[in-house]
Order: C-alpha cells, then structure tokens, then sequence
C-alpha cells in the first residue's frame, strides 16, 4: 500500500495532464458532434461562359466550396483556366452522358456512336420525358458499356489533365448512375482513380423548390434552410449563372427561365444574409475534398 501511495504522490502531475487530455477529447468529441458541417456545391462550370464566371464568383465572394465540372461541355477549356487561377477551389468530374438544353449542344470526346443521336449530340434526357419526343433519352438508346466506360475514362483523365484539385466524382443529371451496371462501373471507376464519387455520408440540406421559386425568393430559403440545419454533415447543391444574352438563349421545353433562376442562385450564393447567418449559427463550410482528406 505503501509503495502505491509513493507511486501516486510521484506522478500526480503526469496523471493530472492524462486526465486533462482525456476530458479535452471527450469534449472535442462531443463539440465535433454538436458541429454543423455543410458543403456547398455549384455545378455545371464548364457548360456556358455565364456559368463558369458565376461559379468562380460564388466561391471567392460566396459561400460555394465545391464545384463540378464538366468536360464535353463547350466552355470547358476556360473552365480548367479560371480553376488553375482559383487553385484552391474543390472540383468534381461532373460525369456526363447528356446534353439537356434543346438549341445548345455538345457530344462525347471519344468515338461513342451508341451515346449520340444523328446529330452526334448526346442525348438530352436520361430518360423518357413528357417534354421530349420519344427516343430523346440515354436509356432509349441502349448505349453499349464499353462506349459508357471508355468516354467516362476519357472525362476523368482529361480533368486530371488540366486541373490540379480534382477530388471526387459525381453524376450529372444523374445518368452514369442510373441503372445498376452503370452505377457499379462508375463505382469501380471511383475506386480506381481513387475519386470518392459524391458523398454518402451527407444528408441533403433540401432545395429551393425548383424553378418556380421567383429569383428574389432565393435568398429568404436558403437563409431559412440554414437556420433549421441540426449537428451533422449536409449538402447543398444549386447551378450558378448569370442573366445574360447568353444564358437567356439556354432552355428547353418546362425550363425556360434558365437565366433568372440561375441568376438568382448567384445572388443567394453571395448573399450577405446567407453569410451573416452561417456565421452565426458557427456553421462549418467545407469542401468534398476536406472531407476526403487522408491524414498525413
């Protein structure tokens, strides 16, 4: 008894700092816990010069950590220029199989003759839609797997190529993922460029309520949006752009306000209310790639 009662007088000091940096972990435990983490996510740089130069702005004025490129798409190269200037920003190889937008268009970069219509364009749907005559969509077309993978691979090498922060993958209009072979290709496609592909542990933070949300109503949601958010990882994702001659020229049948509502999307994106209120409320912005980060 007596030998532990020396013991203990000895190193009351070395058990006080133990107990000190066990508390000190419980409680950043449980502050990480309490934490509200949200990655906001803009999509389609890379599509129209409009779009890019909302995305840059929503990330240096804005609340944007992430944003998706895309690759086929006609503004591309300028795209991977203003990425290469904002070397910090997060990128995504948005994957793309579709061509939505119903006078501007754009194909694969590789030989793909079963993802094209007769025009060489990709297909504007993913599937049926009561908008489009029939046999507008990628899955009408029955697109051969070796085609599907071959361009994708094609996608993410050129993103590496010419950007320097790719850090995931994710799916545009959803249609590298939407039946089970594609969504397994892709998949192993993640594994081996060793590109998370979106991120599963996030829970949608919701939306803006589509298009018909009028543009001055952005801001007022997302600051509502971002006022109920609880403890936990969450994830919004919105398509920046801008009102101008070039985007109002940008539509299809049942979305022709492209360039309003996209400009609105900017707007809130930049808004000071939405900033105020994050910090405020101590939310953490991150990007997909803080989240993904392997310790060194």
């Amino acid at each position: 008894m007596e030998e532990r009662n020396n013991f203990m007088r000895r190193n009351m000091g070395l058990i006080a700092v133990l107990i000190f940096i066990g508390s000190a972990g419980l409680a950043g435990a449980k502050d990480s816990q309490n934490e509200i983490r949200l990655i906001v996510r803009g999509d389609d740089i890379g599509s129209c010069h409009a779009a890019n130069v909302a995305c840059i702005q929503c990330y240096r004025e804005g609340v944007v950590r992430s944003v998706e490129v895309m690759v086929p798409a006609p503004w591309f190269n300028e795209a991977a220029k203003m990425l290469a200037e904002n070397p910090q920003l997060d990128v995504g190889v948005h994957l793309d199989l579709t061509s939505e937008w119903e006078y501007y268009k754009w194909g694969p970069i590789t030989n793909a003759p079963s993802l094209v219509d007769e025009m060489g364009h990709f297909f504007p749907m993913t599937s049926p839609n009561k908008n489009f005559p029939p046999h507008s969509s990628f899955t009408e077309a029955h697109a051969k797997i070796e085609e599907v993978e071959k361009e994708l691979r094609a996608q993410i090498e050129m993103a590496q190529d010419k950007i320097a922060n790719i850090t995931h993958l994710s799916a545009h209009m959803g249609t590298p993922v939407c039946t089970p072979e594609l969504k397994a290709l892709t998949m192993r496609l993640a594994d081996e460029y060793d590109l998370p592909l979106e991120a599963p542990a996030a829970k949608y933070a919701g939306g803006f309520g589509g298009s018909e949300t009028m543009p001055e109503q952005k801001e007022s949601a997302l600051v509502k949006i971002l006022e109920n958010l609880k403890p936990g990882l969450w994830l919004f994702i919105e398509h920046p752009g801008l009102d101008t001659p070039e985007m109002r020229s940008i539509g299809h049948e049942g979305y022709r306000n492209v360039a309003v509502d996209r400009d609105g999307v900017t707007k809130a994106f930049t808004s000071e209310k939405v900033k105020y209120i994050i910090q405020k409320r101590g939310i953490r912005l991150m990007s997909y790639g803080e989240l993904y980060k392997k310790p060194e």
